[in-house]
Parts: structure tokens; sequence; C-alpha cells
């Protein structure tokens, strides 16, 4: 079945598999979704990522991450902010503060996709696709 936003999409398996206290979960692989679930490794909301299967049926396979002793997901939500029906875009100045700072936005870049500090650093804006925290 064909999927109109698979941002949204990603987000919503990750949401779902985190509320089942899932241990992974999969989601069909692409050049978008892999950079942001690099970003979501690197800010340490999950801990790992592969890639299985060949062609069409490739797919990311998220290791989801949870407090040790409170088996309370580190995610505690995700918003999808640019949606294909109204696109958000910030320049450099305007980048958001997700919660003062604790929580990430995530940001389509000319340079790539990264977190809106990584992109103020830089001094490029870009398209605002998700918060999370």
């Amino acid at each position: 079945m064909a999927v109109n936003d698979p941002i949204a999409d990603m987000l919503t398996r990750i949401r779902n598999a985190n509320l089942a206290r899932h241990a992974t979960t999969q989601i069909p692989a692409s050049r978008m979704a892999s950079n942001i679930a690099k970003v979501l490794q690197s800010e340490g909301f999950i801990s790992g990522m592969k890639e299985e299967g060949e062609g069409i049926q490739r797919k990311l396979v998220l290791s989801l991450k949870y407090n040790e002793n409170t088996r309370q997901p580190v995610i505690k939500k995700l918003k999808r902010v640019s949606k294909p029906g109204l696109r958000v875009y910030a320049n450099r100045r305007e980048l958001p503060r997700v919660l003062g700072g604790i929580g990430v936005a995530i940001v389509s870049t000319s340079k790539g996709i990264m977190t809106a500090r990584e992109a103020r650093r830089q001094g490029v804006g870009g398209e605002v696709l998700c918060y999370i925290w």
C-alpha cells in the first residue's frame, strides 16, 4: 500500500512500538528514513539501527531505548511539524527550540538532515520535519 507521508508513517511506527514496549520496530527503508534514524541515534533516542532485505523489501530495524530502572521509553513524544499539505520552513534565526532545549527539532537543510541546534551552528535553515522529546 502506498504511503503519502513516509516520515509520519515512520514516527507513528516508533510511537506505537514505544507504547507497546517493543524492543525493535521495522520501517520501510529510504534515504530520508535512514538519515532521520541516524539523527535519533546520535541524540540518544534509539540505541541502534540496521538495514535488512534487498530492493523493494528493504527495511530499517530500529532498536528502541528504555530507562533501565523504570522501563519507561526514552522517547516521550513525537510530533510531525511539516506535512505534505502544509510545509513549514524556518531560516537560521527562526529555527525552533523544543521545550527550551530538552527536546530536538529535526530539520531538512541543504546540507542534509540534522538537528536544529546543528543547523543553527552551521548557519542554515530548512524544512522543520518533526519534534522529539
